[in-house]
């Protein structure tokens, strides 16, 4: 389904034709909604080095904002483990995540974000969401999974919390494996397998809720925090006040580079998130609009001193699964978590830490997915060492290099695709007037004195010295006699300058050599355009492009009634056992 403008509505988009016995769906929807992002938000605060109600303040900001300006009737919006450890591993280089000059940055880092997005919608960027491959994605997911567990296994086990790289953590999780707490094991152990089951049974049962609540209650009956079980702690909920950080020129160099890395992230699972989840039946997604929400989101929330927001697939899926009909569903979860915030900040600040960590290993484990690696490994190898190599970079490089190289890696696999188009040879299938790609399958038949060339890619600067020494190689081998040579351009949808350039040396060099150059089935209005606008038009000629393969051949092959100067005769090059034509 193709991404498509919808009809001006400037906010609560996903309203739009929505009525009023609807509610009904949206509040169930968005209670369940809430059950399932109260624990989750708090957790994936603390992967991020923040308080645990600072994750409620960037869902109620996130919501709110996609609910005013964005189009997805279910996408919820908040904090997201996906992006949480590349900032927070980013920010850490630069200042402790103890400093109060964390949050700030953290903040200064989704106004960055916010405007980033935001523009890209306005600008009707959507097309740079698209520029990773599931392989890279795949790959780039799988790392942030590993960094996660890494990151996590301190509170699992009982053990300090580590610092810096994953390598150093995980050296500093190995000498101290020893002093692992039992009872802080078995309760985030617990807490697992209890998300685990519920998610089994079903999408629609808040795992993570009924997990964080019986390990709440566990800790409290049975004293496990004189155990060593370490709890969130309480905290004070206050209405948040609009302030705009203040950072130093340094900050500001090393936190703009940050903010396009993971723009481009939250671009990505955005676009996907809203394809995958189309509203009304044949309404198609508006990833553009759905871009200025997001941004809309991390914009409000950088204002309030939260951090970066995302889209989250899963908590989309629940809304859709639950019957949500629109973005009233985010309202209604906002509610329930601000009165969570408001009146159960006591019970939430005796949560077990690693009750916590075990709705993070699950998220891990969501996002691992190993599934899709299965997939790609059994039908191509090489995108799977590209999944892999993605992985590995994201993994043992600073996080931010490690994301930022599986975009380039994902860039680099769209260029070697493009340049590994070559030009091919096409014949006449017998007795038709069909020309095709030559094959062995298929005993074809070629004119004498004509050669049928065809490029099934877009000819642009990556490409174009590839067509031409191709070009260069077919006229060649060519019988001797060549007079024209004919280029089937179906395929060819752009044409940049030097592509142009480069077609314009090929023709002028064909005519120099006595050798006639036509083109067929340029059926692309931005290409035609563009040979018209660079000259190619002109250095071909008049009557030179054609509507098919046959119509030009008919015309200008040597022989044809209407070739100038040439004898109306016609002859087949012989070819092996190719047929001839009488």
């Amino acid at each position: 389904m193709r991404d498509a403008p919808k009809t001006p509505w400037p906010l609560f988009r996903s309203l739009q034709g929505v009525g009023l016995s609807a509610l009904r769906y949206d509040l169930i929807a968005g209670l369940t909604l809430a059950a399932i992002a109260i624990p989750e938000q708090m957790a994936t605060a603390r992967l991020g080095g923040f308080p645990s109600h600072i994750g409620f303040l960037a869902f109620i900001a996130g919501s709110v904002a996609f609910a005013l300006f964005g189009s997805n009737r279910f996408l919820s919006s908040g904090a997201d483990s996906t992006i949480t450890p590349v900032f927070a591993g980013a920010l850490a280089l630069i200042v402790s995540t103890d400093a109060p000059e964390y949050r700030e940055l953290a903040a200064l880092l989704a106004l960055l974000i916010g405007g980033v997005v935001a523009l890209a919608g306005l600008l009707r960027a959507g097309w740079i969401a698209d520029l990773l491959s599931i392989p890279v994605m795949t790959g780039f997911l799988a790392g942030i999974a590993i960094h996660i567990v890494v990151s996590q296994a301190p509170a699992l086990l009982g053990l300090p919390g580590g610092h810096g790289e994953i390598f150093d953590r995980l050296r500093e999780i190995a000498h101290a494996i020893e002093k692992t707490n039992p009872y802080t094991l078995a309760t985030g152990l617990c807490c697992l397998a209890a998300i685990v089951a519920s998610e089994r049974i079903s999408p629609r049962i808040p795992g993570a809720l009924i997990a964080l609540t019986g390990a709440t209650f566990a800790t409290e009956w049975f004293g496990l925090e004189a155990r060593g079980v370490a709890v969130v702690g309480g905290f004070m909920v206050s209405a948040p006040r609009p302030s705009i950080p203040s950072p130093t020129f340094d900050q500001l160099s090393h936190v703009l580079g940050l903010a396009m890395v993971v723009s481009m992230v939250v671009m990505v699972q955005t676009a996907t998130t809203s394809r995958s989840f189309p509203g009304a039946p044949g309404e198609a997604p508006d990833v553009d609009r759905d871009f200025i929400g997001l941004g809309a989101g991390s914009l409000l929330a950088g204002l309030f001193g939260s951090f970066p927001v995302n889209a989250s697939p899963p908590r989309t899926a629940v809304v859709a699964e639950t019957g949500g009909r629109s973005q009233i569903a985010g309202l209604v979860a906002c509610v329930a978590v601000v009165l969570t915030g408001l009146y159960g900040a006591e019970l939430l600040g005796r949560v077990p830490t690693a009750a916590l960590a075990g709705v993070l290993l699950f998220v891990a484990a969501r996002i691992f997915r190993l599934h899709e690696m299965r997939d790609i490994a059994g039908k191509t190898k090489a995108e799977f060492a590209l999944v892999l190599l993605t992985m590995l970079a994201v993994v043992a490089l600073p996080m931010q290099i490690g994301v930022a190289l599986s975009i380039m890696l994902s860039l680099m696999h769209g260029v070697f695709t493009a340049t590994r188009t070559r030009l091919i040879e096409f014949e006449r299938l017998p007795g038709s007037s069909v020309w095709w790609p030559a094959s062995r399958a298929i005993a074809g038949e070629r004119l004498a004195g004509a050669i049928v060339v065809a490029y099934q890619a877009p000819l642009s600067f990556l490409n174009a010295y590839d067509f031409q020494h191709d070009l260069e190689k077919k006229i060649a081998r060519a019988e001797p006699g060549l007079e024209l040579v004919v280029l089937e351009a179906s395929c060819i949808v752009e044409i940049d300058f030097t592509a142009a350039r480069i077609l314009n040396e090929a023709i002028t060099q064909c005519r120099k050599d006595g050798i006639d150059f036509a083109i067929a089935r340029l059926e692309s209005v931005r290409a035609h355009e563009a040979l018209e606008r660079f000259g190619v038009m002109a250095t071909l000629g008049d009557g030179r492009v054609f509507h098919s393969v046959d119509e030009a051949t008919r015309k200008l092959a040597p022989g044809s009634a209407a070739a100038p100067g040439r004898a109306a005769t016609s002859a087949l090059a012989p070819e092996g056992d190719r047929p001839q034509i009488a």
